[in-house]
């Protein structure tokens, strides 16, 4: 199968687009849509996001991945293999955090391209056709590489802010679970947030965090909205008290 992951939303073409592709160098491999709401641009939190919801996913799944701010840029095309995933998108530090959690990893720069390829829309014109070769049993012309650094101070382990907002209003955050204790509270934008194991475990209209589905710290609202309670947005800091 081919996952696609992007920062594109769903009230454009672009999504389309994709799947068009998709459908004509690959066809009758499923093609699903994990997440097109990355909040856009947003390379750091598209990272953190990326691992915790790749694993649920097969050996042999291919990722498509676009989250490409610095499109037709020097920045370089790349498709990296990870555990058994094939991932395909920009080296711009979107595989960073993928690769160093992996077990194995193996990545390399993509030379080949497509008869004909636009300037702004390597999703559809040159990752798009690589993720379909790859789901097809099929390697483009690529070298072994090592992924490029993200520029400036080292991304940590795990990431203490606001990835995402679902439509729910309840916030993921680049902290997985595993590391904070039960026992710790949160403190986001001036609140302190305790932990309850599930909604029905805190009192209607009580702010909270939990272990989300996919092993990351999120805060939530029992029949609320956590971002409109506590104004949150992607890029809030998290303090662990």
């Amino acid at each position: 199968m081919i996952v696609l992951f992007t920062d594109f939303g769903l009230t454009d073409p672009y999504v389309g687009q994709l799947h068009a592709v998709l459908a004509r160098e690959a066809p009758g491999v499923p093609a699903i849509d994990l997440f097109h709401a990355v909040p856009p641009f947003n390379i750091r939190a598209a990272t953190y996001l990326l691992p915790a919801y790749a694993r649920e996913f097969p050996p042999g799944t291919v990722f498509l991945c676009v989250v490409d701010p610095g499109v037709g840029s020097a920045r370089r095309p790349v498709m990296l293999e990870a555990d058994g995933r094939w991932y395909v998108g920009p080296d711009n530090g979107l595989f960073h955090v993928l690769a160093r959690r992996a077990a194995a990893h193996q990545c390399h720069v993509i030379h080949w391209r497509p008869p004909r390829m636009s300037a702004s829309f390597h999703g559809r014109d040159l990752f798009a056709p690589v993720a379909a070769g790859l789901a097809r049993g099929e390697r483009p012309d690529a070298e072994p590489t090592l992924l490029t650094e993200p520029a400036g101070e080292p991304w940590p382990e795990d990431l203490a802010e606001i990835l995402y907002v679902d439509h729910y209003g309840n916030a993921i955050t680049g902290l997985r679970a595993s590391g904070v204790s039960r026992a710790q509270a949160l403190r986001v934008g001036g609140n302190v947030v305790k932990y309850a194991r599930v909604f029905s475990e805190s009192p209607a209209g009580a702010v909270f965090w939990y272990e989300n589905a996919n092993g990351l710290v999120e805060i939530a609202v029992n029949g609320g909205s956590a971002g409109t309670a506590l104004g949150l947005q992607p890029g809030a800091t998290i303090t662990l008290l």
